[in-house]
């Protein structure tokens, strides 16, 4: 699951909370460096990672799926590294960064995809937990099953049990990680240890290339850049060189993506399911493993997730729709729609397109990714004036459509779609550095003027 609000310190009130959505976090609003740690790496436990890396393995081999998660660890990290130091700078959200590099306009295009992801997140890790209630208890028909999630997961939306549940939340965090563990110990204790599991891989040949595909795929994950900079901005500047080296950098990618990706590889290879390897191969090898208690390790982990899933999904949606079409309705409104929405999504078999989605959200994300970075590193110690935000920004407009259309078209060329990812990236930065060479910028990206 991916995120794109932090939480904030737990002495500030519901006003303040809401202020700093809108507003730089101020020096008084920042966390403590274990504070902000443990809330970032609350992220690190998403189940949603094993299944990506079992199936990339499944689809790919194993050897060319570790190559490509360790391709992304570097590239993230460097990224991260870049994007958290800005946001610790400038206390900018992902909202407010958009309006800066892209303007008003830019800024409601991004949040529609910003509800957009946090929804599929939100049907995906839903889905899990009705599989994983379906598989047992076979009594309980799929619908069924994704009904009841849906149902408590918007519960889970409203006023004091939101609250409960997200302080709840930083409690969870140990279990999982114990629970991993114990996992991959009891699966080597049930069935030995699978010398093997690095051939996991289709039959035949595997693809010469897959490392590279593998690495592509994982570009559609880097949504996960918005939540390290919604994370980052409370981090305090004292603590920049331990958050931008160490909570944002290359341990949190290397457990994220490598850890939890070898897991599920490691998990499916060992655990027999009497199934196909498929998507869902990492539910199936928990529940034939622990019965209720697989269940009741899926439960913790993606429900955990999944209400930041709903929440910023509820959160986006009212904001594109009040932004685009001025239609200010009242929040319970939102809570109900995303919930239908996720609901009858979740009935339309969302395993079976998981690659697919990743690399149609890679394309938009990763255009908006390269975009943001190219401006940041052309001012890196400017601090925009969020006054000056201009109507549409049309140098990172521009590269940002025109890098969406260049991935577009290569995801649907098959010789050149495991591409279109990094060609997207490269696209981003290069077509925005072009255009604000030729065309004049906006004045808030060149102010310097300290936010209020």
């Amino acid at each position: 699951m991916i995120t794109t609000e932090a939480p904030v310190p737990n002495n500030k009130s519901d006003s303040e909370i809401s202020d700093l959505s809108t507003i730089p976090v101020p020096p008084n609003a920042r966390m403590s460096k274990g504070a902000l740690t443990m809330a970032w790496w609350s992220m690190c436990s998403q189940i949603f990672m094993l299944i990506i890396g079992a199936t990339l393995a499944s689809h790919y081999g194993a050897r060319n799926a570790l190559i490509g998660m360790a391709i992304a660890v570097v590239v993230f990290s460097a990224i991260s590294y870049v994007f958290s130091r800005y946001a610790i700078r400038t206390g900018f959200s992902v909202a407010l960064l958009s309006r800066t590099v892209f303007g008003r306009a830019g800024a409601v295009i991004a949040t529609l995809i910003f509800a957009a992801t946090n929804i599929y997140y939100g049907v995906f890790e839903s889905s899990v937990v009705a599989l994983a209630l379906n598989q047992l208890v076979p009594k309980i028909p799929f619908a069924v099953a994704a009904l009841i999630v849906v149902i408590y997961s918007v519960v889970l939306m409203f006023g004091k049990i939101q609250q409960w549940f997200d302080k709840l939340n930083g409690i969870l965090l140990p279990f999982y990680i114990i629970g991993l563990i114990g996992t991959l110990v009891m699966a080597t204790s049930h069935y030995g240890y699978n010398a093997h599991w690095l051939d996991l891989g289709p039959k035949g040949e595997f693809p010469k290339s897959g490392w590279w595909d593998c690495f592509a795929y994982y570009m559609g994950a880097c949504a996960l850049f918005m939540a390290a900079t919604d994370f980052a901005r409370f981090g305090r500047e004292e603590d920049m060189e331990y958050h931008s080296k160490f909570n944002f950098g290359f341990p949190f990618w290397l457990m994220t993506i490598v850890v939890n990706g070898a897991a599920g590889i490691y998990l499916v290879a060992t655990i027999p399911t009497g199934a196909q390897i498929s998507e869902i191969s990492v539910v199936f090898a928990l529940l034939a493993l622990m019965g209720i208690w697989g269940f009741v390790f899926i439960w913790i982990t993606q429900t955990r997730i999944n209400s930041a899933s709903y929440f910023l999904g509820i959160v986006n949606t009212h904001a594109f729709f009040s932004q685009a079409f001025r239609l200010n309705l009242p929040r319970l409104f939102w809570v109900i729609a995303v919930g239908v929405i996720v609901y009858l999504l979740m009935l339309s078999d969302i395993f079976s397109h998981l690659l697919l989605a990743l690399a149609y959200q890679g394309v938009f994300i990763v255009a908006w990714v390269g975009v943001v970075l190219s401006q940041v590193l052309m001012h890196p110690t400017a601090v925009p004036d969020l006054s000056k935000a201009p109507l549409v920004n049309y140098p990172a407009t521009l590269a940002w459509l025109a890098a969406t259309v260049v991935g577009l078209v290569l995801m649907n060329m098959p010789d050149l779609k495991g591409w279109s990812a990094p060609l997207t990236f490269v696209c981003a930065i290069i077509v925005h550095r072009v255009l604000s060479a030729i065309m004049r910028p906006s004045d808030t990206l060149q102010s310097t003027r300290m936010p209020t």
